[in-house]
């Protein structure tokens, strides 16, 4: 059995989200977890992803890129304060910034492999550098700056 993904630790109050959220039964539920310094999401995308028959639609990639960005920017924060993923205060981050650059089409029948990086950690952000690659090959880059969710957004914490 695989070890838990990033998102197994988000907190109930903020585990809805469409593309991270493990409470959200219709989203896209991705699971993140660390390969050596990177950090790795699997996501097998479904006939209602397409954009045009055979590829994936622009926008599910950028919400595989920002969720993964965020995923990232949490954990990262995590292993910089030399904590468990379960412990409390929790991180959890949004998005303040993203930008995705489209290399080439995405097949719609390949499973998609999105690696992130972790470019910068400065108080509060964390910018993550990410690919999505199908069988191999490189077909979209991203940029997410994430900033630690402000606390108007978590009443309940």
């Amino acid at each position: 059995m695989p070890e838990p993904a990033f998102q197994d630790f988000y907190p109930e109050n903020v585990a809805h989200c469409y593309g991270c959220g493990r409470l959200n039964e219709r989203g896209l539920r991705i699971q993140t977890r660390w390969e050596g310094e990177e950090t790795v999401t699997r996501f097998r995308p479904r006939p209602e992803h397409t954009a045009i028959p055979g590829f994936v639609y622009g926008g599910l990639l950028a919400s595989l890129v920002d969720c993964h960005g965020t995923g990232t920017a949490a954990a990262a924060m995590y292993r910089q304060e030399g904590r468990p993923m379960d412990s409390l205060p929790a991180f959890r981050f949004v998005t303040a910034s993203l930008h995705v650059d489209y290399l080439r089409p995405t097949p719609l029948d390949a499973e998609l492999e999105i690696r992130g990086r972790v470019k910068e950690i400065k108080g509060r952000r964390v910018i993550v550098e990410a690919t999505v690659s199908a069988g191999g090959v490189a077909t979209v880059r991203g940029e997410v700056v994430a900033v630690q969710m402000p606390e108007s957004f978590n009443p309940s914490a």
